[in-house]
C-alpha cells in the first residue's frame, strides 16, 4: 500500500534520485540455459553490501500474477517465488547479507484495514463467479461452447495470511532454497542469510529496518556499509530516509499499465472454433507460467539526502543547522499526507501541491520555531502546535481552490455532455434531411397511387427525332419561295 502518489512526486521533483537497472540475462546454448554467474562484478559499477527482502512484495505477484495464467499448485507458487529471488540477487548481488522477511501478525492500526480489503475482495471474487456462471448458461443455451477455467489450489488469497498452513509450508520450502544456494551458486558463498518468516511480529519491511538501526548501535559497525531494500511500498522511501544510513538504495519494479493476460488474437480463435466445431475440444498450447521480466530500477536515497539538505537549507540561522534532523522533520511531516496506518489530513493531498506547501511553511518557519520539531522519535509538541496552527489557518484557502476545481470540473463536462447533445442532433437532422431526398420506396407508391400527381416541369426539349414526334416543335410559317426551310435550333 504505502502513500499513494508520493513516489510519483519524488521521481518528478528529484529526477536524478531514479536510476535505471542493468541487468543480466540468462543464456541460451545449444538449448541449455546457462544461469548468471552472480559471483562476478556487479554491472551497474557499484557493489553492495547487505539485500534485504519485504518477501510480500514477492509472493503476491506470484501468488496472483497480472500477466499471465495464475499457478494452479502450491509447488509452481514456490518455483516462481525461487526464481523472483535469484533475479533479485543477479541485480543486486550483495556480498555480506540477504536479509528475507515475511510479514508477520501486524499492528492493530493495519489489521482493521487488511480486514475490510479481504472482505471486500471475498464479496467481489464471490459476485463475479456468479455472473461468470450465468454468462456461461447463457452462452451454452445458444450454442456456443467455452471452455471452463481450472480451479487453482491457490486461489484464496487469505491464505497469505500470518499463521495458515500455506505460510509454514512456505517457510519451510524457503530453508530449503537457502541451503540449496547457499551449497550450490559460488555467488552465495560468504553470504550471511536471515529469514524472519510469519511467526515473528510486524511487517516485512519495519522487521528488516529494524535490524540496521539494531546493527548501527553494535561497536565494529562499519558507516560506509550500502544497503538495498527490494518493495514497492512508498514508506520504504521514509523508512530509509530514517535510519540515517548514508548509502541507501531502493530496487524497484518499473510499474507500467497492464495489457491483459491473455492475447486477443487466441481469444477470437477460441471463440470461432468453439462456434464451428462445438463437440470438439479447443487445442491448447501447454506454456510454463514465467515471471514478467519487468525493468527495476534503483532510487537513491543517498541522492535524495543530497536534495532536501541543498533545498531545505536556511542561512542565518539562530542555531545550527542539523541534515538529520532536517530529514527526521520531513519524514514526519510526511506523516500527515497519510500512509498505512494513520488516514490523511482532509486539506492535504500530494496531488495537490501538500509536501511542497508544508516544506515551504517549514522554511519560512524554521528560524521562528528556535528548533526542529523532531529528534528522531521524540517530538516537540510546542513547535509542532505553532506549525499545525501556520497550516491550518490555510483551510479555507485550500477548500476554497478545491470548490474552484470542481465546478470548473461541473463546468467542463456540462459543455460537454451539451456538445455532445448538439453534435447528435445535427446528425439527425442532417439524417432527417438526406432521407427526405432519397426517392420513395415502392410500398410507400403503392399505399399512395391515387395521391400521387405529376409535377409540373420547366424543362424545355432540347432534341427531337423525326416529324411530328414526342417533343417536337409546333410548325413555324413556311419559308419564302426560293428559301431553304428553317431547322430550329434548341430553346
Amino acid at each position: 500500500m504505502g502513500v499513494p502518489a508520493f513516489y510519483r512526486w519524488l521521481s518528478q521533483k528529484y529526477p536524478k534520485i531514479v536510476k535505471d537497472v542493468i541487468e543480466e540475462v540468462p543464456e541460451v546454448v545449444n538449448g541449455t540455459e546457462i544461469p548468471v554467474n552472480t559471483a562476478e562484478p556487479n554491472p551497474n559499477g557499484i557493489e553492495f553490501d547487505n539485500l534485504y527482502l519485504d518477501m510480500n512484495g514477492i509472493i503476491h505477484p506470484c501468488f496472483h500474477p497480472e500477466d499471465r495464467p495464475a499457478p494452479t499448485t502450491e509447488t509452481e507458487v514456490f518455483l516462481n517465488i525461487f526464481d523472483y529471488i535469484d533475479r533479485l540477487f543477479g541485480i543486486v548481488r550483495p556480498r555480506k547479507l540477504i536479509y528475507m522477511a515475511i510479514d508477520g501478525v501486524a499492528p492493530r492500526a493495519k489489521m482493521n484495514q487488511q480486514r475490510s480489503r479481504r472482505f471486500r475482495a471475498a464479496q467481489d471474487n464471490a459476485e463475479k463467479e456468479k455472473e461468470t456462471e450465468r454468462l456461461m448458461e447463457d452462452f451454452a443455451k445458444q450454442g456456443i461452447k467455452i471452455p471452463r477455467k481450472d480451479k487453482s489450489e491457490t486461489f484464496d488469497s487469505n491464505t497469505i495470511t500470518p499463521g495458515t498452513p500455506f505460510m509454514d509450508r512456505l517457510a519451510t520450502a524457503l530453508q530449503y532454497y537457502v541451503h540449496k544456494r547457499l551449497n550450490e551458486d559460488p555467488g552465495w558463498k560468504g553470504v550471511e542469510v536471515i529469514l524472519s518468516d510469519s511467526n515473528t511480529p510486524g511487517e516485512g519491511e519495519h522487521k528488516a529496518m529494524a535490524y540496521v538501526r539494531q546493527q548501527r548501535g553494535r561497536p565494529g559497525w562499519n558507516a560506509n556499509t550500502r544497503h538495498v531494500v527490494y518493495g514497492l511500498d512508498a514508506d520504504l522511501i521514509m523508512l530509509s530516509l530514517a535510519t540515517h544510513e548514508p548509502h541507501f538504495t531502493i530496487l524497484r519494479e518499473v510499474v507500467f499499465q497492464q495489457t491483459g493476460p491473455n492475447d486477443p488474437k487466441s481469444q477470437a480463435r477460441a471463440q470461432f472454433y468453439s462456434r464451428d466445431k462445438p463437440d470438439e475440444p479447443m487445442p491448447v498450447e501447454q506454456k510454463k507460467p514465467e515471471i514478467a521480466r519487468k525493468p527495476y530500477q534503483f532510487l537513491k536515497v543517498d541522492v535524495l539526502r543530497e536534495y532536501l539538505g541543498l533545498e531545505m537549507r536556511i542561512e542565518n540561522l539562530p542555531f545550527p543547522f542539523d541534515l538529520e534532523r532536517v530529514i527526521d522533520d520531513f519524514v514526519f511531516m510526511c506523516f500527515f499526507v497519510g500512509n498505512d496506518f494513520l488516514p490523511h489530513m482532509p486539506t492535504l493531498d500530494i496531488r495537490e501541491g501538500a509536501i511542497e506547501l508544508m516544506m515551504r511553511t517549514y522554511r519560512n518557519m524554521l528560524p521562528e520555531l528556535g528548533g526542529y520539531m523532531a529528534h528522531g522519535s521524540t517530538l516537540n509538541l510546542e513547535r509542532v502546535e505553532k506549525f499545525i496552527q501556520t497550516i491550518g489557518a490555510l483551510e479555507d484557502v485550500i477548500f476554497q481552490k478545491r470548490m474552484r476545481d470542481l465546478r470548473r470540473q461541473k463546468d467542463r463536462v456540462s459543455r460537454q455532455k451539451a456538445d455532445q447533445q448538439r453534435e447528435k442532433a445535427r446528425r439527425a437532422l442532417r439524417d432527417s434531411q438526406v432521407a427526405s431526398n432519397a426517392a420513395p420506396s415502392a410500398e410507400y407508391v403503392q399505399a399512395h397511387a391515387g395521391d400521387i400527381r405529376p409535377a409540373k416541369s420547366f424543362a424545355k426539349a432540347t432534341l427531337y427525332f423525326g416529324a411530328g414526334g414526342e417533343g417536337a416543335p409546333p410548325p413555324g410559317p413556311a419559308p419564302p419561295p426560293g428559301e431553304p426551310p428553317v431547322v430550329p435550333g434548341p430553346a
